[in-house]
């Protein structure tokens, strides 16, 4: 354990090394934030609209149309993450091979790859539709289902690691992705188990830790302002709100950044041993991505 959370220490700090020389890395990430918020935003409208009208999940009716509108805003949702995560794959590609992430060549190969982008978009609303039912709400709560529901979005969230890069690096369609993750993953399962925990749990501290130090300086900020006068505490309180939501936001764009730089330089890596087993060379003399040397441990 201590081991995965060494390496996972090792890339966070190359991987933000990377995104300081090239700031185009890291400005997807920052659009998908704010690209969300407003889809989030624009569908919220017609699904208070239709609880008002239908009367929520109290009947059949109100539960049809808010599960249709619900899956349509996971579908956008995941469309704008995965043009904008499949554009910091590119420009991670980029950065790599050519010393320089160009966004006139991300933006070009998303446009290519828009309605292979859109299929992947559907599976996973559709998975996450799977999940839920799984879990059931409220009463109907399904402690089993619940089980297979994280087995699954784990598993899928892994495979689409690997297929965003397999679509705009090498320009597959969601089948043929599919196929090319699931046979990376099956051949570097310990690689990925032991980089996704070490990341995942670096990012999961940082973030938090960053977060937790936020909302301390807004309750202090609330408290201090506080001592002014009632009306001072309700800008203290809104000071410290918008501190928080800022902050929260910085952790989002950044574990963002930091998750999909890891599974493409994994993605990369694969893909050149891959390469030079088919030339009869050893793995071992593949070069792997320097951020990810720091998993490697070469």
């Amino acid at each position: 354990m201590f081991d995965s959370l060494s390496r996972g220490w090792g890339f966070f700090k190359q991987a933000v090394d990377m995104a300081m020389k090239d700031r185009d890395l890291i400005k997807p990430s920052i659009y998908s934030f704010f690209a969300n918020a407003v889809v989030g935003f624009v569908f919220a409208i017609p699904i208070v609209i239709a609880v008002f009208i239908f009367g929520g999940e109290d009947n059949f009716v109100g539960r049809g149309v808010i599960g249709i509108l619900g899956a349509i805003l996971l579908f956008a949702q995941y469309t704008v993450t995965y043009v904008f995560s499949g554009m910091t794959v590119y420009l991670i590609y980029g950065y790599l091979s050519e010393g320089d992430g160009q966004m006139d060549k991300a933006w070009a190969v998303i446009k290519r790859d828009f309605l292979d982008i859109m299929s992947l978009a559907a599976a996973s609303a559709l998975v996450k539709v799977v999940e839920n039912t799984l879990r059931g709400r409220g009463k109907r709560r399904n402690v089993i289902g619940g089980l297979v529901a994280n087995i699954l979005d784990t598993v899928w969230t892994t495979a689409t690691y690997f297929v965003l890069p397999a679509m705009v690096i090498e320009d597959l369609n969601l089948w043929n992705a599919l196929k090319r993750a699931t046979n990376m993953i099956k051949n570097n399962l310990l690689l990925v188990g032991v980089g996704y925990v070490g990341v995942s749990v670096i990012n999961g501290v940082i973030g938090g830790s960053v977060i937790f130090v936020a909302i301390l300086i807004a309750v202090g900020i609330a408290f201090a302002l506080g001592s002014l006068g009632s009306a001072a505490l309700i800008v203290g309180i809104v000071v410290g709100v918008v501190l928080v939501v800022l902050v929260s936001g910085i952790v989002q764009v950044f574990t963002s950044y930091i998750g999909t730089a890891y599974h493409t330089c994994l993605f990369i890596w694969a893909r050149d041993a891959e390469k030079a087993q088919q030339a009869g060379q050893s793995v071992q003399a593949v070069r792997a991505p320097a951020p990810l040397a720091a998993v490697l441990g070469r």
